[in-house]
Order: structure tokens, then C-alpha cells, then sequence
């Protein structure tokens, strides 16, 4: 087994060898665009994380401490992707752990995230393999 280790990617260049995992659930995003508002939204607090096996990034979590009436303070996942060539290895589990802890150390009550409807397998994992509990459909309408 490789050795595995998560940081918090926070270079360019970290962003764009995190891009091709990235890009495979953000698939309507070039690199440039990926940077563009990556940029924009660390202004915000977005934190992009990632596991490595050895020097391959398999796993990325982007995250944010974030606080509402509903959540108080919390960590919302924005992305939380494993290479497709790289799943069942439990990858995503320890990711996500990790952002678990890390919320607890910023004094986060909860992790809340979203997935798309079509997106059963990682509603199974989550519900099944991190115990997290469906609350409520999420909105939106394009302007």
C-alpha cells in the first residue's frame, strides 16, 4: 500500500494537477475556467483538499465553513470526487473523515452537502457508509 496523506491544495500549480480528477464530476469545466473560479471562490472561503496515494492525487473535497439559521456552523462540501480508477479503495471514506475532524476542529456542528438526483451511488454511500441522513430537496431556478 502507498502511502497516503491530505493537505489542503493551495497553490496553482496543486490546482491544476487536482483538475483532471476534479473535471470528472465538474465535466462542463475547461482548466481555465476551473481556475478562474476557483479563484473567485477561495475569496469566499473555499478550501480544496486532497488525498494522495503516494504522489497521485486519488481523492479532492472542496469545502467551506459556512453558518445559517438552519445549520448554524457548519462545513458545506461543495465537490468531493475520487478517481474513477481509483474507487472502492475507500478513498472518498477517509476523505471525507478527514473533513469530519477538521469541521470539529473549526467548531462546525455538521457536514451538509448536496448530490444530484440521479447520483444513487453516492447517495448509498453516504446514507450507508458515513450514516448521513437525507433533509430536505434543494432549489434552483436559472436566471
Amino acid at each position: 500500500m502507498q502511502d497516503e496523506k491530505i493537505i489542503e491544495l493551495t497553490t496553482e500549480r496543486q490546482w491544476i494537477a487536482a483538475f483532471p480528477v476534479m473535471n470528472q464530476l465538474r465535466t462542463e469545466l475547461s482548466e481555465e475556467h476551473y481556475l478562474s473560479l476557483l479563484h473567485e471562490m477561495r475569496k469566499e472561503g473555499y478550501q480544496l483538499f486532497a488525498l494522495f496515494a503516494g504522489e497521485t492525487i486519488v481523492s479532492l473535497a472542496g469545502v467551506s465553513l459556512r453558518y445559517n439559521f438552519y445549520n448554524k456552523k457548519h462545513v458545506f462540501v461543495y465537490d468531493l470526487i475520487t478517481d474513477a480508477d481509483q474507487r472502492s479503495h475507500g478513498y472518498g471514506e477517509k476523505l471525507l473523515q478527514y473533513i469530519h475532524q477538521w469541521g470539529k476542529e473549526n467548531g462546525a456542528e455538521l457536514v451538509a452537502l448536496e448530490s444530484g438526483l440521479q447520483r444513487k451511488g453516492a447517495h448509498r454511500f453516504y446514507k450507508e457508509k458515513l450514516d448521513y441522513e437525507i433533509t430536505s430537496y434543494s432549489f434552483r431556478k436559472k436566471l
